[in-house]
């Protein structure tokens, strides 16, 4: 029997998981929410974690601390191609697993037995978008500008929080635009979430 936890905020959508991993056989399923608590069903570490890609937004989430503390590290992440920024840091996690969320639920189920092996499994449709995810065009840096400026910082407060001096930030900022093929400031932040990279 292969124990599986399902992470997932949205209470709807962690239950229609569970749902469908229990119609499996084999499959011992549980859940839990980032935001807090254990499962909310059975005790024993599961051998698997189903993460969805999408809540995986912060550092904190994807550290390979929370999946190991709680499933050996051995994770399935649900994402789509067209947020090759999801991919890239469920990849960094360590994820095991890559399900694309157009994909049938057999899919899924076949991920979790795989993964629960310790074998690798990856969605033929999310293949080209994991090899895009490690073509960021942005450096680190570059990043950084561009993600505090999503959240309304001002070229002051960014220069601050960074360290850095006005003039370098905006230098920054100009070099990701022109990477990015932006128009401006708030194409560049626009194309960078919609990849996911923030």
């Amino acid at each position: 029997m292969v124990r599986v936890l399902v992470v997932h905020d949205a209470a709807l959508l962690r239950t229609a998981l569970v749902q469908l991993l229990r119609s499996a056989d084999g499959l011992e399923v549980s859940s839990v929410s980032f935001r807090g608590g254990g499962p909310e069903d059975g005790d024993l570490p599961p051998d698997v974690c189903v993460v969805d890609g999408d809540c995986l937004r912060r550092p904190e989430d994807v550290g390979r601390a929370w999946f190991r503390d709680r499933c050996g590290g051995r994770l399935v992440v649900l994402g789509t191609s067209q947020r090759p920024g999801v991919l890239r840091r469920a990849f960094d996690a360590g994820a095991l697993g890559f399900v694309d969320k157009n994909s049938p639920s057999q899919q899924l189920i076949a991920a979790c037995h795989t993964v629960a092996k310790g074998e690798r499994f990856l969605d033929e449709r999310l293949t080209v978008a994991l090899l895009e995810a490690s073509q960021m065009p942005l450096t680190t840096r570059e990043l950084n500008v561009v993600c505090l400026a999503a959240q309304g910082a001002p070229i002051a407060e960014i220069a601050t929080c960074l360290h850095l001096s006005r003039g370098t930030v905006r230098n920054y900022m100009a070099s990701a635009i022109r990477k990015l093929g932006a128009r401006n400031r708030v194409d560049a932040i626009r194309i960078v979430q919609s990849a996911g990279w923030t």
